[in-house]
């Protein structure tokens, strides 16, 4: 089921054009999408349809298939002529094959039967609202990008002027950069550099070589200045148009290195860290020896450092788990020659096992959370929720969970409406993380809350206040305090299924 508030939220700044030839449809229709977005343009056929089209821009347009004038295909055909990435959603009350491949083959983005159930609408909406909300703000990115790569090029340029022993300067100054974004990157970057060279000093390549790839480990992610936070930060796998998004820092690497005479020499090594030995791999699809000699051993040095890193989404492997996987994926992923080098040098490797990509420092978790806030509620989500949870299964931070569970907040949407329900999980939310000054609040489930505690809390005085916010309506609660580690909770799953 959707979440009827989460899809209103991302789409309040949307116009729709809808086009549906019955009117009891249409009227009935309108008003309900009138409720998500910020616009609903009606038009009654598809002539109607495409001069409203032309004459104002919409995100999305919903239109039947069928109907007088200008049938729904013709219409969406001379939209994409016009933009070929509109989204449009269609829909029919008739199933027919033929008009289906022909949609599809238009590019529409989803389409619904008539009659249609409401529900089915708002997932339907749901995946374009969410497809569209991603690119808008990848696009917001590359524009604010054009003017950080000018002016770290003009500091670069300036820095050339120098005499050679200003490099090693120079090559820290395009390491900042990606520190300023996120500074897992940054680390994993200089660990991919010290692996990169003593590989490559293992199968014999020259000094010159060892510290080419050692300059070209220490920048291969400096593409990632492109990647939006909220998909560089994801704690949950990634999705295909988040996937794509972030494919799309080798060829941002690529030519920002290209374009400056100090790093060209990289830039080709950067733009092949990412093939595989198979030619499944990405941006060219290269395969065996297509693939640069030296790009080949950032391969490996890459997935290596990966493996055997604490990430968000997994734990890290030991040095012999990680040794394993690349012989398991010898002619796959990785070179032969390389794994083989590998081996040898990268068998005694001590790893750091306090390197993290969760956040240490209080400035580093603030930033981090902040891409994790429930905007309604102004506490943190419960994404946040499942990394802190995570994190906690090692580091035994947290003791206690209390969980605030309301009872009755659909019937109080109904009799006081959505909006002062909103406002009403704002309050609670405000008045919790006032309350648990020194503990992190979470809105979770939907309408219930939950309170991550270092100790076990006296909830006497909170169930009072608590007890006068709810008095004169007709919502209720009921608090489950748990003890996290007698529970074994290391995730909101297994938070939900004590809770049920």
């Amino acid at each position: 089921m959707v979440d009827i508030k989460k899809l209103k939220e991302l789409s309040k700044n949307f116009t729709v054009l809808y086009v549906e030839d019955d009117s009891a449809i249409r009227n009935f229709t309108t008003a309900y999408l009138g409720k998500i977005f910020l616009k609903v343009t009606t038009a009654v056929d598809g002539v109607d349809g495409l001069e409203k089209y032309k004459a104002e821009k919409f995100e999305i347009v919903i239109t039947d298939l069928s109907m007088p004038k200008m049938n729904g295909l013709d219409m969406i055909a001379k939209i994409k002529e016009i933009d070929e990435n509109q989204a449009i959603l269609i829909t029919t009350a008739h199933a027919d094959s033929g008009n289906m491949l022909k949609a599809i083959r238009l590019g529409v983005d989803g389409y619904i039967i008539k009659p249609f159930e409401y529900e089915q609408l708002n997932i339907e909406l749901y995946k374009i609202v969410e497809r569209l909300n991603i690119f808008a703000q990848n696009e917001q990115y590359k524009k604010n990008l054009k003017q950080m790569v000018e002016k770290k090029t003009l500091e670069i340029t300036q820095m050339m002027l120098f005499k050679n022993d200003n490099y090693e300067k120079t090559l820290l100054s395009m390491v900042e950069m990606i520190e300023d974004r996120d500074t897992y990157t940054a680390g994993h970057s200089k660990r991919v550099a010290h692996y990169c060279k003593i590989i490559a000093e293992q199968m014999g390549y020259s000094e010159e070589e060892c510290t080419k790839l050692y300059q070209a480990g220490i920048l291969h992610d400096v593409g990632k200045i492109a990647t939006p936070d909220a998909v560089l930060l994801n704690p949950k796998s990634l999705n295909e148009i988040e996937y794509t998004l972030i494919k799309e820092h080798v060829e941002v690497g690529f030519k920002l290195l290209d374009h400056i005479p100090m790093f060209e020499s990289l830039a080709d090594i950067v733009h092949s860290h990412h093939e595989r030995y198979d030619g499944r791999g990405y941006p060219r699809g290269l395969s065996g020896d297509e693939i640069h000699p030296l790009a080949r051993v950032m391969i490996v040095a890459d997935a290596f450092d990966a493996m055997t890193t604490n990430r968000i989404y997994k734990t890290r492997k030991s040095v012999e788990e990680a040794l394993d996987e690349l012989v398991r994926f010898k002619l796959h992923q990785f070179h032969p020659e390389v794994v083989d080098g590998a081996l040898i040098a990268l068998r005694d490797i001590k790893i750091d096992e306090t390197i993290s990509q969760i956040p240490r420092t209080k400035l580093e978790q603030e930033r981090f959370a902040y891409f994790y806030k429930d905007r309604l509620a102004d506490t943190y989500n419960q994404n946040y929720l499942e990394i802190i949870l995570k994190k906690n299964s090692y580091e035994k931070e947290f003791t206690h969970i209390d969980v605030f569970l309301l009872n009755n907040f659909s019937k109080y949407n109904k009799e006081v409406g959505w909006n002062t329900g909103d406002e009403f999980l704002h309050s609670l939310g405000a008045f919790l993380s006032d309350y648990f000054k020194e503990s992190l609040v979470f809105r979770v489930f939907g309408d219930d809350f939950a309170v991550l505690s270092k100790e076990k809390m006296d909830l006497r005085d909170l169930k009072m206040k608590l007890d006068s916010m709810m008095a004169e309506s007709c919502l209720g609660y009921v608090i489950k305090s748990i003890e996290i580690e007698t529970n074994n909770i290391h995730s909101v799953f297994q938070l939900e299924e004590l809770i049920n």
